[in-house]
Parts: structure tokens; sequence; C-alpha cells
């Protein structure tokens, strides 16, 4: 009786073993189970995320070009009549006005042809709602040959009479600024005299 009881025992323990190493291969597989399934479930997240982000820069490229081709289609005769050109720069829409009209050379009194091109182009910026502008006045890197009087200030005078011209067009103050740029990142080379200035919006 004893030898049954005992293989009875021997039996059933044997049985419970295999079943307690089933058990803990079981959960051990689960548990890698689930750090997988939370591993696939961070990359969708960062995946989603990652495609919500594309989808914003997408929109907002596609807004830009908008805008960029409505500052054409507003500008398209003064670009036709070579006054101004629209350009990119920095991921800004620069208006990039025409120099040889606007200043005689090394001077930073507007000419008469120039204080009607800035009307005209302060009349359509104006009319861009809530739209703000940067004045920025470039010169070339040849030096204006008056001791004291560098390229810093020609390019702060020009900058300043395009501005006070454009608020007595119309523009609001607070809409617009000014900056000068002078030789630092000059317009043209010193083969030049021409300048460039541009509003930034």
């Amino acid at each position: 009786m004893k030898f049954k009881t005992l293989s009875i025992f021997v039996l059933l323990n044997l049985v419970y073993c295999v079943s307690n190493s089933k058990y803990e291969s079981l959960l051990k597989s689960y548990e890698e189970s689930k750090l997988e399934n939370q591993r696939i479930l961070e990359e969708k997240v960062n995946l989603s995320r990652s495609l919500n982000e594309l989808k914003r820069i997408q929109e907002e490229s596609e807004l830009r070009i908008q805008e960029y081709r409505g500052l054409i289609a507003t500008f398209r005769s003064l670009i036709d009549a070579g006054k101004l050109k629209i350009k990119i720069i920095d991921g800004r829409m620069v208006v990039v006005l025409s120099s040889d009209i606007l200043f005689p050379v090394g001077s930073a009194f507007l000419s008469s042809a120039g204080i009607a091109s800035i009307r005209e182009v302060t009349t359509l910026l104006a009319s861009l709602g809530g739209k703000r502008f940067q004045i920025e006045e470039h010169t070339d890197d040849t030096p204006t040959g008056i001791k004291g009087y560098t390229n810093w200030e020609l390019a702060s005078s020009r900058a300043l009479n395009v501005l006070h011209t454009m608020i007595k067009a119309g523009m609001p103050e607070e809409r617009i600024s000014a900056a000068s740029m002078g030789a630092s990142r000059p317009a043209l080379p010193n083969t030049s005299p021409k300048i460039a200035p541009q509003i930034e919006g």
C-alpha cells in the first residue's frame, strides 16, 4: 500500500512540475508578447506623429505657394513693367524694387520716379490685410567716399526715406519697419553702383 501511495505521490508531483514549467513558459511568452505589442504601439504613435507633422509642413508649404502666386498676380503689372521682382529668400517673400529709378547714385533722397514707384507699391501692399513688412536697404560694397558717412548710414537713410514715403502713401505705421544692411550683405558687387531696396513680408 505504501508503494502504491508513493507511486501516486511521485506521479502527481511529476505532473505538477511539468504543469508549472509550462505555466512559466507561457507567462514568459505572454510578457514578451506584451513588450512587443507595446513597442509596436509606440512605433505606430511615433509614425502617426511624423505623418501629422509632414502633413502640417505640406499644408504650410501649399499655403506659402498660394500666397506667393497671389502676390505675383497682385504685382503682375509692375513685374511686367520691370519695376520690381518678387523672390523667396530664407523662406520669406521679398519684393525687390528696381534700384536705378529710386535713388540717384550715392544719394539717400528718392527721385520723383522713385516716389511714384513707392506709392504704387504701397497701395498694393496696404491692400494685403494684416501683413507686416520690413524695408531692408542694401547698398553695393563701394565706399561712399564721404568721411564719417559709410554705407550703413546711406542704407539707413534710404530705408527711412522709403518708410516715410510709404506711411504718407497710406501704409499704417504698425505694419512697417526699416533695417539697414549696408554693405554687409551687398545687393551687388562693387562693379556696379546700383542698390536693391527690398520689402519683406
